[in-house]
């Protein structure tokens, strides 16, 4: 079941609020794929859509990019230039940039918030000849027990909606890798992309009860849920994670694909 536009916007707006607690609680990439889309970009001058609070665009001015972060969420674009990431703020369908070309634009936990026909094509318009567009997304799920514990208590906080976050690994990789060949796809579309190519990274992450929690919280989901209602939830999968001993340890892959301008 598809959102409408104002529920959409509203998921998507739903971080800022939780900045401190995002930057904190979200995961960094990988190095390796931070590796693989340095080398694959013809030059270091980069655009990190949707950067969030800069949790990417640090990791790529660590490996000596130069990068223009573009955020259309005032609170998270301020907090990421607290750390050192410079951020204009739009949404990236509707950026002006001002004549200025890029050897890279990147998307890491954003791209799917980007219009499908508009986006690739402002790519295209910001990407010199031969630059590279790459988007990046962390696929998880959680033990099966911390899973049905999450799915029942949002099923009885929230039974109208259908969002949810407690989806197995399986069913996650599954969506997500669907992702990128779409998103490969409405690149290929343009005419102006060739040379697709998926990469990939396993890792695993522990979570205490506390930690997961905390993670929650930064998730869009519960930017549609009263107080009351998150209270409950929180409630229902703490006491899973609780009665599997306080801690866990999942699965998590980061999968990615990359497009070249022609």
């Amino acid at each position: 079941m598809a959102f409408d536009k104002e529920a959409a916007e509203r998921l998507a707006r739903s971080f800022g609020s939780e900045a401190v607690r995002y930057d904190r609680t979200r995961p960094r990439y990988p190095e390796e794929l931070i590796g693989k889309l340095v080398a694959a970009s013809p030059g270091q001058r980069v655009v990190d859509v949707g950067c969030g609070t800069g949790v990417l665009s640090r990791q790529l001015i660590d490996a000596g990019c130069e990068v223009l972060g573009v955020e259309h969420d005032e609170r998270m674009a301020e907090f990421a230039r607290g750390t050192g990431v410079g951020v204009e703020v739009s949404k990236f369908e509707d950026w002006d940039p001002a004549g200025r070309e890029f050897d890279a634009v990147v998307a890491g936990q954003s791209w799917h918030w980007v219009d499908a026909e508009t986006g690739p094509a402002q790519v295209a318009r910001v990407l010199r000849p031969g630059g590279v567009f790459v988007a990046l997304w962390h696929v998880f799920g959680t033990p099966e027990p911390i899973a049905d514990a999450f799915v029942a208590a949002y099923e009885k906080v929230a039974p109208q909606l259908p969002y949810r976050v407690g989806h197995s690994y399986d069913e996650a990789f599954q969506s997500y890798q669907q992702g990128c060949v779409r998103t490969a796809d409405a690149f290929a579309a343009t005419g102006a992309f060739t040379d697709s190519h998926q990469w990939s990274v396993n890792w695993e992450q522990t979570f205490t009860t506390a930690e997961y929690l905390d993670l929650m919280l930064t998730m869009s989901p519960m930017a549609l849920l009263s107080t009351e209602q998150a209270t409950e939830l929180l409630s229902g999968v703490g006491a899973a994670i609780d009665a599997l001993g306080g801690t866990f340890s999942t699965r998590y892959s980061t999968l990615a694909v990359a497009v070249t301008r022609n």
